[in-house]
Order: structure tokens, then C-alpha cells, then sequence
């Protein structure tokens, strides 16, 4: 694992830095984060990634589900209905079977998930009614994500360029022919405009995405907040640097996606094509949930006329990262069934930290919603130092044209925060609440 080191004192300063954010740019050097390193900070995003990993825990197994079984379901009413199968299904992640076990809890669906799903806010009563009534985990966020992936493509990577091959083409073939085998009206609709399946099977692949690159950041927040609990995590930089280390063990793990139809598996991404979690997974899902997504519905106009979004989906910037929690949580995806979400899973020690400085109940959702921008943060933080340290030099270089680089790459980094949408001000200051 790659640590990010804080600089020694004693090796060549710089300069002080002309930036607009010259502090946070500094504090990126010494091996800090975004986020000010303060108890406050770190009691909030450690609260925060618990609160999320649990339902995130139900949000990558529904993914996988949709991808390998749903799939092309033209009604697919019953896709948030998980099955035992799947809340059984054991993360590679956690557990005592783990390919490389990063929580050390079970590899199972989360306990805390499991009480939630069988009463919800109401009370106990078959799945059916919870999902009729809209008491249950909002995977409407989870898919708005995906559809944030899928609609801004071409990131980099071979995920995304091998969905417009010959070869995935081919293998999506395979699998509708044989999903549709016994509909002779759909196999029919599929030989009059077969670009629409295979559309349809793509954004498939990216819910299978999402769900394997889920399937390992539920554990890393889950192993983070028993960390914090045990007294192991203590200051934001070491938060970070958990993730840093999280993000170089599990590079390489591979993202593919299977169908699995009358007990046959379609390998329409197979493993084989060492697609990998890092570069087709992660710094696609960082640019396009948290950087871009797209304004929420009735905000913006997608007019040309108009002129209210950019011209270009690189220049967009509506995700967590520029969102206005404040009067409707509503910027980029919506963030609001996420919060929504995350109420249910608090622990304690947040949920009295809210009790102490929110204008009361409702005003908890739009209070977690900071702290979850915050977290957010620290998470983008550990982004951008691990690829300081993939394609950079290390912090305490002695060679000063290495250390400009570093801070070349820090700088443009932090130059897509100069926009007055961005809240990296904002979460620079204790008393943004």
C-alpha cells in the first residue's frame, strides 16, 4: 500500500503559491486534504461514509441484480425487490472468504440494512407493501448515478470505447437472442431496431459497473467508521489516506458484465478483457457523479438558445461537489433521496451533533447533506493525491522541478473549484451548516 506522507520539514520549500486557494494547495502538499483537519470535520465524514455505506450496501447488490438478471425486462416493476440470492451474495470484500478483506465484518448484506428493510419507517409487513408505500431504500438515486456514467462517456479507460465494438456487440447479441428465445413479439421489435436493445444492454453494463465499484467502497466505509470507533482514525489526513491506500490495493480488480439466463451465463464484458476497477470504475464515477452529473429536472434549460447549461458535458458542474444543499438539495443528482437514505443509518454521535445545531428535525436532511459534501471532499482529496502519486512525484522530493510539478497538478486540480458554484470555500469555514 502507498501512504501519502505528511512533508517533512526540512526538505526545499517552494515558493508560497499564487492560487486563489494557496492554503488549500499548501495543506494538499504536506499530504493534507481539501477538508481542514479539525475533530468536528473528521466526526462528521466518518458519521457520514457509516451512514452511507449501509444503504450503499443494498444499492451494489441491487446494481449487480438489474445487470445479471433483470437485464432487458421490458416490465421491470419488481428490479428494487432484492431477492435472498443476492442479500446473501458475499461481497469480495468483507468476510472471511474475501479476496482481500478490507472490513472486518461479514460479507453478507449489513445487519443494520437487513432491520431497515424488514420494518422500514412504518412497520413489518411484506416487501411489497414497503416498495408500493415508497418505504425503502431509494435506488433511484443509485440509478441516477449510473445514468450520470453512462450519459457523460468517454472518461478515458477501455470500459467505456469497448461498448461501441464489433466484439461487445456480438456478445449483447448472444444474450438478448437467448433473454427473448420464448417472445417471439420482442424478438421481433429487436430485428426492427436492434441499436435500441443494444443501447438498452449498454447502460446494462453500467449498472453492472456501479455495483462491482459499490461493492468494494461499502467496506472501505464500513472498515473506516470501525476505525474511527476504536480510536485507530484520528485526524482527516489519516481518513484520507485510508481511502488512498484503499484505492491503490484494489486497482486492479476486475469489471466485466454477466447474464446469467435459464442458468447460463452470457459473458457480455468478460474478465478476460482486464478491464479494471481503478481507471474504468472510479475516476469515471469521481468525474461524472461527483464533478458533472447534470442540473436536476425543471432547474435548467437544455435549450441552445437559452444558453443555461454549458455547450460542452466536460464544462458541466452540477455534482456534489457544487451543490447548493441549502434551499431544495437539488443541484446535479438528486442528492435529497441519498440524505434520505442516510437519515436511517446515523450514528449516534452525529445524530447529536445534528440535535445541537439544526433548526430542528427537518432541517437534519439538509444538515447531513453538507456534512455528506464535506465527505465528499475528503473522498476527492484522496483522488487527486493518489494520482499525484501514480503520475507525479512524492511529496517530500528533494528535486524542486519534481516538487512544481506537484504543484502544477495540484493547482489545475483545484482550478475546477474557482467556479462560485463550488463549495470548497464554503467547507473551509466550521460554521457552514
Amino acid at each position: 500500500m502507498v501512504q501519502t506522507p505528511v512533508k517533512p520539514e526540512n526538505t526545499i520549500q517552494l515558493p508560497p503559491s499564487k492560487h486563489e486557494f494557496a492554503d488549500v494547495i499548501h495543506r494538499l502538499e504536506a499530504g493534507g486534504a481539501m477538508l481542514p483537519d479539525t475533530p468536528e470535520n473528521l466526526m462528521q465524514i466518518i458519521g457520514i461514509y457509516k451512514a452511507y455505506a449501509v444503504p450503499m450496501d443494498f444499492y451494489w447488490r441491487d446494481l449487480l441484480y438489474i445487470a445479471e438478471q433483470v437485464f432487458l425486462n421490458p416490465f421491470p416493476f419488481f428490479k428494487y425487490l432484492l431477492p435472498k440470492e443476492y442479500l446473501e451474495l458475499h461481497n469480495h470484500y468483507a468476510g472471511d472468504d474475501a479476496d482481500l478483506r478490507i472490513w472486518r465484518g461479514e460479507a453478507t448484506a449489513h445487519p443494520e440494512l437487513l432491520a431497515y428493510m424488514e420494518k422500514g419507517e412504518t412497520f413489518k409487513m411484506p416487501k411489497l407493501f414497503h416498495h408500493l408505500w415508497h418505504d425503502r431504500v431509494n435506488m433511484e438515486f443509485a440509478e441516477a448515478c449510473m445514468r450520470a456514467m453512462l450519459w457523460h462517456r468517454g472518461m478515458g479507460g477501455q470500459f467505456d470505447p469497448y461498448l461501441d465494438s464489433d466484439e461487445y456487440k456480438a456478445n449483447a447479441d448472444k444474450a438478448i437472442k437467448a433473454y427473448f428465445k420464448y417472445n417471439p413479439v420482442m424478438m421481433g421489435v429487436y430485428k426492427l431496431f436492434p441499436d435500441l436493445f443494444i443501447e438498452q444492454c449498454r447502460q446494462m453494463s453500467y449498472y453492472s459497473n456501479l455495483g462491482l465499484f459499490w461493492e468494494i467502497m461499502a467496506p472501505v466505509f464500513f472498515e473506516m467508521s470501525d476505525l474511527y470507533d476504536e480510536g485507530k482514525i484520528t485526524s482527516v489526513p489519516e481518513a484520507m489516506n485510508f481511502i488512498v491506500n484503499g484505492i491503490f490495493a484494489i486497482a486492479g480488480r476486475p469489471i466485466y458484465h454477466h447474464v446469467y439466463i435459464r442458468g447460463e451465463c452470457y459473458e457480455i464484458i468478460p474478465k478476460s478483457k482486464g478491464f479494471m476497477w481503478l481507471y474504468e470504475a472510479a475516476l469515471p464515477y469521481v468525474e461524472a457523479v461527483f464533478y458533472r452529473t447534470a442540473p436536476f429536472r425543471g432547474t435548467k434549460s437544455y435549450n441552445a438558445q437559452a444558453k443555461q447549461v454549458p455547450e460542452d458535458q466536460k464544462n458541466f458542474h452540477y455534482g456534489i461537489l457544487y451543490a447548493d444543499v441549502f434551499p431544495v438539495g437539488t443541484a446535479g443528482i438528486p442528492p435529497t433521496l441519498l440524505m434520505q437514505d442516510m437519515l436511517h443509518f446515523l450514528p449516534p454521535y452525529l445524530v447529536d451533533y445534528y440535535s445541537k445545531n439544526c433548526r430542528g428535525e427537518d432541517d437534519m436532511l439538509i444538515q447531513l447533506g453538507i456534512s455528506f459534501q464535506r465527505s465528499m471532499y475528503c473522498v476527492t482529496s484522496a483522488v487527486i493525491q493518489a494520482l499525484r502519486t501514480a503520475l507525479l512525484y512524492p511529496l517530500d522530493d528533494p528535486n524542486p522541478k519534481h516538487l512544481k510539478a506537484n504543484r502544477a497538478f495540484f493547482e489545475a486540480q483545484i482550478d475546477r473549484f474557482k467556479r462560485p458554484e463550488a463549495r470548497l470555500r464554503d467547507i473551509q469555514r466550521q460554521d457552514y451548516r
